[in-house]
């Protein structure tokens, strides 16, 4: 089980970020940057069960909270101010000496697409990817996931109005399908695959993607 280890504050460009780290301890081999969503902060199910399941796995999770989320601001603000805040905080993500996986759910995984290949991210991984606005897919932001030049992985919700899997273009990219689920993965009673069960797929689907990942001079 993960254990808060340390929460630190980060001065950027668009004000304080803060980072809840959830160490590995001394076998770490990855960290796993996570940002959140424009809707909701890092409580959000997912994230927390991918904190409280990869240390044991040997991967450190950074949940990291967004200036104007730290702020107690109601909307977040436009994407450029989230990607520079997330620049701004890299450095802090880096500092433990290992190799850094960009990630995010909804939003924060837009920024991690959108930046990772500056940022020189070993992999990127977009947790329910918004492919587009909810009712209006002629708005695809497929051309960021598409466009990480990294390994990626993408989990998303069967049942996600702002992108189901099947709508997903070809790429690079795997992705994994969690039946039923919404854009917070949440799955309704009627489902055949229960809440815990959901959250176990997404942890085991995550740390088996993880342990894929090759080492960044292989």
């Amino acid at each position: 089980m993960g254990r808060v280890t340390q929460t630190e504050t980060i001065p950027t460009g668009a004000g304080d970020a803060r980072i809840t780290w959830y160490a590995a301890g001394p076998g770490a081999r990855l960290v796993l940057a996570l940002g959140h969503g424009a809707g909701g902060g890092v409580e959000a199910r997912d994230l927390q069960a991918l904190a409280a399941h990869l240390p044991a796995t040997g991967v450190t999770v950074a949940l990291v909270e967004q200036p104007w989320r730290v702020a107690g601001k109601k909307v977040a603000p436009a994407p450029r101010t989230l990607d520079a805040a997330w620049h701004d905080l890299w450095p802090a993500l880096r500092a433990p000496g290992l190799p850094v996986v960009a990630g995010g759910r909804s939003a924060g995984a837009r920024v991690a697409c959108r930046t990772a290949r500056d940022l020189d991210a070993h992999a990127v991984l977009a947790l329910s990817f918004p492919l587009h606005p909810p009712g209006r897919p002629e708005r695809s932001r497929a051309d960021e996931l598409l466009g990480t030049g990294l390994p990626t992985l993408v989990v998303q919700g069967g049942n996600d109005s702002f992108g189901r899997p099947a709508e997903f273009p070809p790429g690079d990219h795997e992705l994994v399908e969690v039946p039923w689920a919404d854009h917070g993965f949440a799955v309704p009673k009627r489902a055949t695959l229960g809440q815990d069960e959901a959250l176990r797929l997404i942890t085991g689907a995550v740390a088996k993607w993880l342990g894929s990942l090759r080492g960044p001079r292989e």
